[in-house]
């Protein structure tokens, strides 16, 4: 019987033990939860706070400095914020006449709007202009996505455009060095000619910023027109053969080794990976 008082009380310490190695709930700013929570950009999220849209335990914030943890009740619009999900990413072959916003002023039908259904609250990695067609990352963390849409990171995205004009290689290799255009500077652009079909040429563009309209402004400056832009690539993640509205989710291993240990440690992608082979086996 001592034994097993003995070994009652070594199973209540080992359980103690493993609560205290829980990692406990994270403060952080308010607009930091709201990214999270998948509901927008933190940037979006600043915006909402600087126009009265969001509450903290019944107090309208004011500034997006508000700490928050997970005791406090946060609303938006009036409604509770939804509960943070695992980060998770797919790459969408977004078509040509969808404005990649969660709701359009015009009443143009959006990207989210034509999503197939059965998936979770997503948000965009960037944009893509209404008659840009192509690969559009999406992801159910505003913070990743914020991550992956600035320049810091490094990553290529990579365009085939389709022209009318005449340009030459020469001209296309001038925009290796940058290039100031109406007093806006747009980084180094990897350009070549794939092809001419009649007047038009098909070119491939490689740049790492993605400012407004930066290929048509890059094209327009080498006196070219677009009519036709597809995005084939965004980092290490192609279009390939993705058909026009289709979505396919990427593993979490595969983004867990393109983020690298930083990242991936910062947004529990590892835990994501083991609980989705978990949830798989139940």
């Amino acid at each position: 019987m001592g034994g097993k008082v003995g070994e009652g009380r070594g199973k209540r310490q080992a359980a103690r033990k493993d609560e205290a190695l829980k990692p406990k709930p994270e403060a952080m700013r308010i607009a930091k939860a709201m990214a999270h929570a998948g509901l927008c950009s933190r940037r979006d999220a600043e915006k909402w706070i600087e126009q009265g849209r969001v509450a903290v335990n019944g107090k309208v914030l004011t500034t997006p400095a508000q700490i928050v943890g997970p005791s406090d009740k946060i609303t938006v619009d009036g409604k509770p914020l939804p509960q943070a999900q695992a980060v998770r990413l797919w790459r969408y072959h977004k078509p040509r006449g969808l404005v990649t916003s969660h709701k359009d002023p015009q009443g143009r039908k959006t990207v989210f709007e034509a999503l197939p259904a059965g998936l979770p609250r997503v948000v965009s990695v960037g944009r893509l202009d209404i008659n840009t067609e192509g690969l559009l990352l999406l992801t159910t963390d505003g913070a990743l996505a914020r991550h992956l849409e600035l320049p810091s990171t490094g990553w290529l995205r990579r365009y085939r455009v389709r022209a009318h004009g005449s340009v030459t290689q020469e001209a296309l290799d001038g925009l290796r060095d940058g290039v100031t255009i109406d007093g806006v500077h747009y980084g180094p652009v990897e350009a070549r000619i794939d092809r001419a079909q009649g007047t038009n040429l098909w070119l491939m563009l490689g740049l790492r910023e993605g400012k407004n309209r930066e290929v048509k402004r890059l094209a327009e400056h080498l006196g070219l027109t677009v009519n036709r832009l597809i995005r084939v690539s965004f980092g290490p993640f192609a279009l390939g053969e993705l058909a026009p509205g289709a979505v396919e989710e990427v593993k979490p291993k595969v983004l867990a080794d393109q983020l690298g240990a930083k990242l991936t440690a910062e947004f529990k992608l590892r835990e994501a990976a083991k609980e989705r082979r978990q949830a798989y086996w139940r």
